[in-house]
């Protein structure tokens, strides 16, 4: 019997290796900066926001606690005195299953004892064999205090980790960050002026070349508009973006996150709001040889979004980011983009903050994945187009890295 076709999308789907283009993990080298272990499973701000609704310690203990209490507290709450039926806790079942363990037959202590045979080396291993990973890329900022000195000083790269330059504090709090530039040697001003924006290019210039940066990124608030006689503004048209074309690189734009809406959760706390995609699109307009990755975490961006890609092929989607990160949303997403752009953009990426997740979210993507390219390509064949699997596994290579890089090399990149 002739394999079916989705036997034949899901096989290709599952061998193809991944270039996960987006993540909060780092370089081995960089020793407890990069997280790993079921404590840092558990205290993950997914599950620590969810436990919150339901866990008898006040938050004030919670925060209180040391890592493996506040592991307890979550694995208390969520897989014992409730079903795990999240996303997320589903996230940590998967891990463990795809680990060859049990959680029924685990409790957190053997868990941690589990994991406390494990070396690092090894492990990092088989995680991203298990999860059949090409490659990481990090998020890395200049201006955090505990991974910049890891850079300062030098380490042997893993070349499986490549790194993005992460420029929030430079464009949403630039009067503190013009002190700290000028405390770093750039001679800044907290005026805008030709000359600040002028070392405002270098600084990103030296940490391009310092960390071999892929591309550059920013998190940005509903609030961000442009054009706009704003810092941010005038700092992404007066230095990011000449940076980019500088370097060939493009600008990856995380849209809609209000920070803070509770801060007694901390990490925890950030929300959920409705980005204001006419900047985007007086972005791609005005800078044509600008490229734009663009993830927006609100559910109703999303249509927008997909539309203004088909009008500015200067503008890549890229992931189901966060609140989107549910097979339900990643399924309609990843869907719309298909119907609208073909496999011209990348359906997702991990947003990993501890290296075991990356198991889960590309356990999880690669399903459905194939299912919405199963579903195209069967619509193709009743249409009298009949699929091969060559042309199967280019599509999937494309749409798992390699229209990414393409994209990232400024191939084919037009403006309409």
């Amino acid at each position: 019997m002739a394999e079916s076709i989705h036997a034949r999308v899901s096989r290709i789907v599952q061998a193809t290796p991944v270039h996960d283009i987006h993540t909060h993990l780092y370089d081995p080298a960089q020793g407890e900066l990069l997280l790993w272990g079921i404590d840092d499973l558990l205290v993950y701000h997914y599950l620590v926001s969810e436990a919150s609704r339901q866990m008898e310690v006040p938050l004030e203990r919670f925060w209180s606690a040391s890592k493996e209490e506040q592991a307890g507290f979550v694995w208390q709450s969520l897989f014992i005195d409730h079903s795990p039926v999240s996303e997320a806790c589903r996230g940590v079942l998967t891990t463990l299953n795809r680990l060859g363990i049990d959680p029924r037959k685990n409790d957190l202590a053997s868990l941690r004892k589990w994991y406390a045979a494990q070396k690092p080396g090894p492990f990092i291993d088989r995680v991203m064999q298990t999860a059949n990973l090409a490659s990481i890329c990090m998020t890395n900022s200049p201006f955090d205090p505990v991974e910049r000195p890891t850079w300062d000083h030098g380490f042997t790269r893993d070349p499986r980790f490549v790194a993005a330059l992460r420029i929030d504090p430079l464009l949403v709090a630039w009067p503190e960050t013009a002190i700290w530039l000028r405390d770093q040697g750039y001679a800044v001003s907290r005026e805008l002026s030709a000359q600040t924006l002028g070392e405002v290019r270098r600084f990103l210039a030296d940490w391009t070349a310092r960390i071999d940066s892929r591309y550059c990124m920013v998190s940005l608030p509903p609030s961000f508009t442009f054009p706009a006689d704003t810092e941010i503004a005038r700092l992404i048209e007066g230095a990011v973006l000449p940076h980019c074309r500088d370097q060939g690189q493009a600008f990856a734009l995380m849209m809609g996150v209000k920070r803070a809406v509770n801060p007694r959760l901390r990490m925890a706390g950030d929300g959920v709001g409705l980005a204001d995609l006419n900047a985007l699109q007086a972005l791609c307009a005005a800078h044509p040889d600008n490229r734009f990755l663009v993830t927006c975490l609100a559910r109703e961006n999303q249509h927008e979004l997909v539309v203004l890609a088909r009008k500015f092929s200067n503008l890549h989607p890229f992931g189901c980011w966060w609140f989107t990160n549910t097979p339900q949303l990643i399924r309609e997403i990843t869907t719309m983009r298909l119907e609208l752009l073909g496999t011209s953009f990348t359906p997702q990426h991990s947003d990993a903050r501890v290296l075991d997740q990356v198991i889960y979210k590309w356990h999880h993507s690669r399903s459905i994945l194939a299912e919405a390219l199963t579903e195209k390509y069967a619509a193709a064949a009743e249409a009298g187009w009949k699929v091969t699997d060559a042309e199967v596994q280019r599509d999937v290579s494309e749409l798992l890295g390699g229209g990414f890089h393409r994209f990232l090399s400024g191939a084919r990149v037009r403006a309409d």
